[in-house]
């Protein structure tokens, strides 16, 4: 594990986002430690992709304060210094592997050495010349990850990554991941897959747009007795919101 900064790489406070007048976030407070893999877990239209969004700074909020880095979100300086990669693969189907993250280092500025280096970062050797379009979902979520990575974020924001993987490159993934935190990368990784929360350093557990918990795995299992993270999730529901 790497180690860490005193100050959080992400800051949140009072966070509040409504969508046609209805809360999809409340009152939300998180502190995001530098250095370290965060999973933000929760079931579908709980509220996880929303609050990624605040965090980059793409979404419109109605009360609140986000800072990242230091600076609010979505704000100039932020702009290579955060990578976010949504649940759709955000690349051009037409184009090769490598003409993609071309076209990408020169939107953020990478040096063009810096394409294979990525390139073996999310195990895409070999792969330069396939065209985007012909590879499965998993390998282009992966081609998505290698653009956000080209300009060496401090933190990275990804929007469950490894939906449609199998477990050997759900595996290698993780592993991945790690690797940056370790070598001082924030990550924030959104999952609905709980056997995935036991991979990170802490978990945001979230249900119905608030906050149920922020805690370590371990922690988590021994404050509720369960026996899984999953069943700890329950439990957390049955002793109501906090």
């Amino acid at each position: 594990m790497s180690s860490r900064s005193s100050s959080p790489a992400i800051a949140i406070a009072g966070l509040k986002v409504e969508r046609g007048g209805q809360p999809v976030l409340k009152d939300i407070d998180l502190e995001i430690p530098a250095g370290s893999v965060t999973g933000l877990l929760g079931p579908s239209g709980c509220g996880k992709s929303t609050l990624m969004r605040a965090i980059v700074g793409v979404q419109i909020v109605a009360a609140g304060t986000v800072f990242v880095l230091g600076e609010p979100a979505g704000s100039a300086p932020l702009r290579r210094r955060v990578g976010y990669v949504t649940q759709a693969p955000s690349v051009y189907g037409d184009l090769s592997v490598e003409e993609n993250l071309r076209f990408f280092a020169a939107v953020v500025g990478a040096d063009r050495r810096r394409i294979g280096e990525v390139i073996e970062t999310v195990g895409l050797g070999g792969f330069e010349a396939r065209v985007t379009g012909s590879l499965s979902g998993g390998q282009r979520s992966r081609v998505s990850l290698a653009t956000a990575l080209l300009g060496r974020p401090d933190v990275l924001v990804l929007d469950e990554p490894t939906v449609g993987l199998d477990p050997v490159l759900r595996a290698d993934l993780w592993k991945t991941f790690h690797e940056l935190a370790a070598a001082g990368t924030t990550l924030l990784v959104s999952s609905h897959v709980m056997d995935e929360a036991a991979r990170c350093h802490a978990l945001v557990l979230l249900r119905e747009g608030r906050i149920l918990a922020v805690e370590a795995p371990d922690d988590l299992l021994a404050r509720t007795g369960a026996n899984d993270l999953d069943e700890a999730f329950l439990r957390l529901i049955e002793e109501g919101e906090p």
